[in-house]
């Protein structure tokens, strides 16, 4: 490869960052359109097709396609284009300075180093003429910092047929409702190989008591007592997640991560509730584990006479990935990485992202992609240049060489 072409993917991605694509339901955020353009503008440039996927007013996913030797094969190259808020940040977010190797801005790291790395990939393959055994797909998604709406349209889109976006992040999903080989995503793991991550739940449980003055407490029922007996038996429960692990995850985890209860100290307080992370190991389900919390709930409350509790349904829930090591896609990948003298070993993360849903339907997927999760959502977040080149190799060598 020319040598100067291995600095264009530093130049592309610190356009992307001056780029504000902050989720718009974050403070600050905006919709996804500017930075569709850029990326729909460099592909034009380069002769590749394109079109859009619109999932909400400006915001459209963006997909490319290289044609393949064998049009029933496909590979599937995705990074998600917003990112999370710049409040609380220490550097300005979208100057995309470099400084000792390294470009600093929000979303360097998560997700638009991967994102360059990935275009280039594709673009100089483009430019060299090589067509490649399977069609490439490189999609350009809406919305993974928030709720994921646009990988799950893609995805729909994709299918023969309607598919629930709803469901590819639930249980259930379809198998194989259309033809993809493996899929990458780009998100950050320092260049190592990802085949399993856990899945999430998040919930509120709300105790509801009776309002009276605090000098007259008997006249009330106290809603923080009631949830305090509640946390207790959380806490207990969450130590037996350790009995059941997982090879590359451990085990699943329970975080109270919000308690919100009470209007003044002179008041007995009718309202208190919690929110609820949970991560869920692949031998789970969404619907096991909400049931066995209802079961936990329920019977706390049989316990105190008086006590109502309420399960609300989840805000925000998302599928695990499990694939298989033995797949092409991990075989392959594990190849490259070999091949280029980095650590091959295949592993599992503790984070969501977008590729579950592409699992759910059936793609063996690899989470791979330039830049520590460390630096992701930082208040100084930065990823090295160095590993935005590598990563841009390693996804031009499994293009070139999965079969």
């Amino acid at each position: 490869m020319n040598p100067s072409a291995q600095t264009q993917p530093i130049e592309t991605l610190a356009d992307l960052v001056r780029i504000n694509s902050v989720n718009p339901n974050y403070l600050g955020g905006v919709p996804e359109g500017e930075i569709a353009n850029y990326i729909e503008r460099f592909f034009s440039e380069h002769g590749i097709e394109t079109w859009r996927q619109q999932v909400y007013t400006d915001r459209p996913n963006v997909i490319a396609r290289l044609p393949g030797r064998n049009p029933n094969r496909r590979i599937v190259l995705e990074a998600h284009m917003d990112t999370v808020s710049t409040t609380g940040m220490e550097i300005a977010p979208w100057d995309a300075e470099i400084k000792d190797g390294r470009l600093y801005g929000r979303g360097a790291c998560d997700t638009k180093g991967g994102m360059a790395a990935m275009m280039h990939a594709v673009a100089s393959l483009a430019r060299e003429g090589f067509v490649p055994e399977c069609e490439v797909l490189f999609a350009a998604t809406i919305d993974e910092e928030y709720s994921y709406r646009g990988v799950a349209a893609l995805c729909n889109s994709l299918a023969p047929g309607d598919v629930d976006p709803e469901i590819l992040i639930g249980e259930h999903a379809p198998r194989n409702p259309w033809q993809a080989d493996a899929a990458i995503i780009a998100e950050p793991t320092s260049l190592a190989a990802v085949i399993a991550s856990k899945g999430l739940i998040r919930w509120k449980i709300e105790t509801i008591g009776k309002a009276a003055h605090s000098a007259k407490p008997h006249l009330g029922t106290n809603a923080i007592e009631h949830m305090a007996h509640l946390l207790v038996a959380l806490q207990q429960d969450t130590l037996l997640l350790s009995q059941h692990t997982h090879p590359l995850l451990g085990c699943a985890t329970c975080n109270v991560g919000v308690v919100r209860g009470g209007v003044q100290v002179n008041f007995v307080p009718d309202r208190c509730e919690i929110e609820i992370d949970r991560r869920l190991l692949p031998s789970e389900t969404r619907e096991s584990v909400l049931r066995h919390y209802q079961q936990l709930v329920d019977s706390v409350s049989s316990q105190h006479p008086g006590m109502k509790v309420v399960m609300h349904p989840p805000m925000l829930s998302d599928r695990p990935l499990d694939t298989a090591p033995d797949t092409r896609a991990a075989q392959v990948i594990a190849g490259v990485l070999n091949s280029f003298g980095l650590d091959s070993t295949l592993r599992g993360v503790p984070f969501c992202s977008d590729a579950s849903k592409f699992g759910a339907i059936g793609i063996p997927s690899i989470i791979l992609g330039p830049g520590s999760i460390d630096q992701a959502h930082a208040s100084v977040e930065y990823i090295e240049c160095e590993q935005v080149i590598q990563a841009m190799q390693i996804y031009r060598q499994f293009i070139v060489e999965f079969q």
